[in-house]
């Protein structure tokens, strides 16, 4: 089936990257006042998520190193709901593969499920908190501020949410997205529940973490307990603003060459292939129009949890045997978003699966086809446009060609590694 040519495509956005993120997670910390809401020598519990945050664990352990400096006993947790199967074990796993250690950390990690309850909101949603946590003097998280992958919102993923859903483990989680999708919605029951949580008087502030559209950490914000909620709506605000996205008005076929929980909540974002969790496709009207999505492997750092396959309008036979179901359905019918992990058609190579593909398309010559290829969803620097798409990319000034070159599988009907040297020099 003769393909066009491929353009391997660098877009060149706005370098924020923080050049020195210890100094600044000092910074921050130091100028707060959480220190004094914090006995000498007394503990500190610091909550790390489940997702792929670039540099999450030089900014932790610059946390710990923080609080050791002033005298407090710091221990990290998993602030996580059903990630890492919903078990204590698990959890400590996935931090670390994050590089998360004790040894690393130069502090305990202490992961466990039990919680404690805060009371209800005025909604009658009972709130949980981690019980050590809890029994800590004080509590702090460090959470990315970002967009959501299932609605928009004043407020949707970031310290508020984890507050909730990862501060309220596994039992917190079943119940928030319970009544999220029965009643109220998920940024109602973040924000209210995030105010019982804060009610408490345990929660001390976090840090936020913004990152830019290269993906590099762009800012840190040492957000205080008492002014979290407007802080964070600021926050998402900005990094909105950084975004980045694929730059065409519309596709045949886009490539997601990995997915997985690491890279995004759904899988593969939401927002960036412009499809929802529930089911619909081309559902934001400011992203391209894409008429079909490939993914072709589950990330190793997903362990398995293969939420957001649904999205994807083909995968490959390697993907779905990949995929641990335990994990998965675990996760989804917590999230109670089983829409997002029905199992689409699926082939041996990924030259059967495209050309299978291309024929649900609408467009009766396949050298007319509009495809873009991604490493994931969160890596958007480097891709690859067909050659169909060159003049979207000429008139674009913040795009460059890199290469060209035919469109070729290997004998094993594999595509190439489009995203090894090149990529990684465009990366630098």
């Amino acid at each position: 089936m003769p393909f066009p040519r491929v353009l391997l495509v660098k877009q060149h956005f706005p370098n924020r990257a923080i050049a020195d993120i210890p100094a600044e997670v000092h910074r921050q910390l130091a100028q707060s006042n959480f220190a004094s809401k914090v006995r000498p020598g007394g503990s500190v519990a610091i909550g790390v998520g489940s997702r792929g945050i670039v540099n999450i664990n030089v900014i932790a352990r610059a946390i710990v190193d923080y609080w050791k400096s002033v005298g407090r006993e710091p221990f990290i947790f998993p602030a996580m709901g059903s990630h890492g199967a919903a078990t204590a074990e698990g959890q400590a796993d996935v931090l670390a593969h994050y590089g998360i250690t004790e040894a690393t950390m130069g502090c305990p990690i202490r992961s466990q499920l039990e919680v404690v309850s805060l009371g209800r909101t005025s909604d009658g949603i009972e709130a949980f908190m981690d019980r050590l946590a809890f029994e800590s003097d004080g509590v702090m998280m460090a959470g990315r501020v970002k967009w959501h992958t299932d609605f928009v919102g004043g407020i949707e993923s970031g310290l508020f949410k984890m507050m909730a859903i990862g501060l309220g483990k596994f039992a917190g989680a079943k119940m928030y997205h319970a009544e999220a999708y029965r009643h109220y919605g998920l940024e109602h029951v973040i924000r209210t529940v995030g105010r019982q949580v804060l009610a408490s008087g345990k929660v001390l502030g976090g840090i936020a973490i913004l990152e830019d559209a290269n993906h590099a950490t762009a800012r840190l914000a040492a957000v205080p307990a008492e002014t979290m909620e407007k802080d964070e709506e600021e926050l998402l605000a900005l990094v909105s603003q950084w975004k980045a996205r694929i730059p065409v008005k519309e596709l045949d076929i886009l490539i997601v060459d990995e997915m997985g929980k690491h890279i995004s909540g759904a899988g593969m974002d939401t927002k960036v292939i412009n499809r929802s969790v529930w089911g619909e496709s081309n559902c934001f009207p400011d992203l391209p129009h894409i008429r079909r999505v490939f993914a072709r492997e589950l990330g190793e750092m997903s362990y398995g949890n293969a939420v957001g396959i649904g999205l994807a309008d083909m995968v490959t036979d390697r993907l779905v045997a990949s995929v641990n179901w335990n994990t998965t359905h675990i996760n989804s019918i917590t999230a109670n978003s089983i829409t997002a992990i029905r199992t689409p058609m699926h082939f041996a190579t990924d030259r059967e699966c495209l050309e299978k593909l291309a024929l649900s398309c609408g467009v009766f010559e396949p050298s007319a086809l509009k495809i873009a290829r991604i490493r994931n969803t969160m890596l958007l620097d480097v891709l690859e446009l067909s050659e169909t798409l060159r003049d979207e990319v000429e008139a674009n000034p913040s795009l460059e060609i890199l290469t060209t070159r035919d469109w070729e599988y290997g004998a094993d009907g594999m595509l190439p590694d489009s995203f090894g040297v090149e990529a990684g020099i465009a990366h630098g």
